[in-house]
């Protein structure tokens, strides 16, 4: 029966990966619900919406051929009976597995108020990525709603080409709820040098339209002309077909510390699963670089062998415009913030908690970002830092 990954992404691909390092020889079926080969989403807001790149696949066919693994594309999963350990399937078809990996990722955040116009998108996969790119090519005036790393990256992608752009945040910045107000301040200063309109404290009320939208009504009355407007209110994991397998989720899908659910011979990984950290506490983390780390545990996990030990530092990145926005390790909205350097548009600050740094946070500074990471895995105190 072999071993069955539900999911199109990043995860599927380097779960599958890991399993052929491993030698582990028995088959290996990829599910995704979508037609095209796996591919890396970051760029679908960056340069796929700047039209800079067409092709974002993971790895060519001859990759999936070569290790024996099935894709089967197109396929929605629907469901799971654990007892009977198979896997339902849209098309009304069961799979059968010894294990299921669960990589579903996830599913953009909609606003169900909203009225069913043209113009109105969400940005979650490649063809949604070209669509907006297309539709942005015949677009002047654009509202982008939620001002997190998708919605600031969208602003500044659309305001690349040639769109005007009101960007739109209930926070008192962009980013605050990740990075704090403090620092969430320095990247609307950057979109304001850029042209963007960054409107914050404000929501939307309504969108205005007959088929296609028309305006903005913001929640403190001021109304926004659009040809064009992006939902980017971020993302739920993508459980809803989990309903009645028995699989735990809360926000995410409940794992132990290397991505055992609460199922026998189900696993999880990826943006979709809540694994247990150090502490004993779920902990679901969102970002590119979690994925290797956690197809690293739960292979080996899996296979029965002895997973690696290793002090994992997180790591996310945001290309705005021209300055990279890095992070490494897991900075809280409520942290103290010691901003370091600041030129007007590159910046770096540093994030501590209880006396000891666990994060750093840098504009437009890879090194001063990179040279960090083991003081952070050491937990030293930001006194060190500082001095």
């Amino acid at each position: 029966m072999g071993i069955v990954i539900v999911g199109g992404g990043l995860a599927a691909t380097r779960v599958a990966e890991q399993l052929r390092r491993a030698e582990y020889d028995g088959s290996v079926t990829i599910v995704s619900d979508e037609v095209h080969l796996p591919y890396d989403r970051p760029p679908l807001s960056k340069e796929v919406l700047r039209a800079q790149v067409d092709d974002v696949t993971l790895k060519p066919l001859e990759f999936y051929d070569e290790r024996n693994i099935t894709l089967l594309l197109g396929s929605a999963a629907t469901g799971i009976d654990g007892d009977a350990k198979t896997v339902r399937l849209d098309n009304g078809t069961e799979l059968a597995y010894d294990d299921l990996i669960i990589a579903t990722g996830l599913v953009p955040r909609r606003i169900p108020s909203f009225p069913d116009l043209e113009g109105v998108r969400v940005l979650r996969t490649l063809d949604e990525s070209l669509a907006l790119r297309s539709h942005a090519a015949q677009a002047q005036r654009a509202v982008v709603i939620g001002a997190g790393f998708i919605g600031c990256e969208v602003a500044a992608s659309l305001r690349g080409l040639g769109v005007d752009v009101v960007l739109v945040e209930p926070q008192p910045a962009p980013l605050a709820s990740v990075l704090g107000v403090q620092i969430g301040e320095l990247v609307a200063r950057l979109h304001r040098a850029e042209g963007t309109d960054v409107r914050t404290g404000v929501g939307v009320s309504e969108i205005v339209g007959h088929t296609h939208v028309e305006k903005v009504v913001l929640t403190d009355g001021s109304e926004v002309d659009a040809d064009l407007v992006v939902v980017g209110i971020g993302s739920r994991p993508a459980t809803d077909w989990l309903a009645g397998t028995g699989v735990a989720v809360d926000n995410g899908v409940i794992c132990d510390n290397v991505g055992r659910t609460t199922v026998p011979h189900i696993w999880a990984l990826g943006d979709v699963a809540s694994w247990q950290d150090a502490l004993g506490h779920q902990a679901r983390v969102e970002h590119w670089s979690n994925v290797a780390e956690q197809a690293r545990v739960l292979v080996p996990s899996l296979l029965g062998a002895t997973p690696p030990e290793a002090v994992v530092v997180p790591y996310f990145w945001s290309d705005q415009y021209d300055v990279k926005i890095q992070c490494l390790g897991e900075p809280e909205g409520d942290d103290v913030v010691h901003l370091v350097e600041d030129d007007g548009r590159k910046f770096l600050a540093y994030y501590e908690r209880e006396g000891a740094l666990v994060g750093v946070v840098g504009g437009g500074m890879p090194g001063k970002v990179m040279k960090v990471r083991a003081k952070i895995a050491a937990g030293a105190a930001i006194s060190e830092i500082l001095t």
